[in-house]
């Protein structure tokens, strides 16, 4: 699989350049590991951040490129550090070692067999969490296959259903066949869902267990599952509800689905009037009355307004480079 680097296949967009040359490919990086963060981030679903937060790597670079992107700087490449195998590995057991409550990779496609050594090595010197794999969802069946046993959560995207939307925001006309083929090797790789409590990580609970824990206000954790994503866009509600109706068509109570509705109009997105607004709070609301009408359970829903910036990390590259203090923090802004 590394030598598919040579010419690349990691992604679907399959644009054969070598990036062990030197060469960058659609995603925009060569095969050296470039990464913008490494810190505990407390802004994922309650079951990946938890109260202590989730280990988080932000890789640079992005096979998709949506136009719209929260994450632009890394997406685009104009942040991020050269990292080696050795020094990721080292990462992951800082992160372990401040708290994390999982490793949490944000769009590491790119670097699939580069991360996979590093997880081994990490595991071979200590390195205990789950691993969390988080995606646009745009991927290969053959890469996800490469990370088995190595990724314990799959967290990825699902955000378009229309061919017309997904060519115009991203470029590719094909991003819900690839992607609903991707959900369904991650959900054949994680099997049941399973849960822990925060406090003691001694038990294995049930999805139902969950449900009625959670429900008290206890801090439980995914250690095992698939969490699939829809950020509701300005004008994407029958995306959002064929995306849904699919979804648990599909899959019913075997995933997590999350309906967010954080996406905030950045600058960049000028050219597309359509995406220079935030989403209407019933508009949402109207969609998550929709799911619960579908029949969902198991969901997360975002409350109150969070579309903002603020809610957009910093990629200063804290957390990457070796600190001589472990206990330096990355402040979120």
């Amino acid at each position: 699989m590394e030598d598919k680097m040579e010419r690349c296949t990691l992604c679907p967009r399959a644009c054969g350049v070598n990036r062990r040359q030197g060469q960058r490919g659609v995603c925009g990086e060569t095969a050296q590991i470039r990464a913008a963060r490494a810190a505990l981030h407390m802004w994922e679903e309650p079951c990946i951040s938890g109260r202590n937060g989730s280990g988080t790597v932000f890789f640079s670079g992005c096979g998709l490129g949506c136009v719209f992107c929260q994450n632009v700087q890394i997406a685009s490449g104009a942040a991020g550090k050269p990292v080696t195998e050795e020094r990721l590995a080292e990462i992951f057991l800082e992160l372990q070692e401040k708290g994390a409550n999982n490793i949490n990779l944000v769009t590491a496609c790119h670097f699939a067999p580069q991360v996979r050594n590093a997880l081994a090595r990490a595991k071979e010197t200590g390195l205990l969490l789950p691993v969390v794999y988080n995606t646009s969802g745009y991927e290969s069946p053959e890469t996800l296959r490469l990370l088995e046993g190595y990724v314990d959560i799959y967290l990825p995207d699902l955000k378009y259903k229309s061919r017309e939307r997904s060519r115009r925001y991203a470029g590719a006309p094909d991003y819900f066949e690839r992607a609903c083929t991707a959900i369904g090797e991650m959900v054949r790789q994680c099997g049941e869902m399973c849960f822990t409590d925060e406090a003691t990580r001694t038990q294995r609970l049930s999805v139902d267990a969950y449900q009625e824990r959670s429900a008290r206000g206890e801090s439980l954790l995914m250690t095992r599952g698939v969490i699939v994503r829809h950020l509701l866009l300005p004008g994407g509600e029958d995306d959002a509800r064929e995306i849904l109706e699919y979804l648990l068509a599909a899959y019913g109570e075997r995933i997590f689905i999350s309906i967010m509705n954080q996406y905030t109009p950045l600058p960049h997105i000028r050219a597309y009037p359509e995406l220079r607004q935030t989403v209407r709070p019933q508009v949402y609301e109207d969609l998550l009355s929709y799911a619960i009408g579908l029949g969902l359970e198991n969901g997360f829903f975002q409350e109150g307004s969070t579309a903002q910036e603020s809610f957009i990390p910093a990629f200063d590259g804290c957390g990457i480079d070796r600190a001589d203090n472990l206990e330096e923090e990355c402040g979120e802004r």
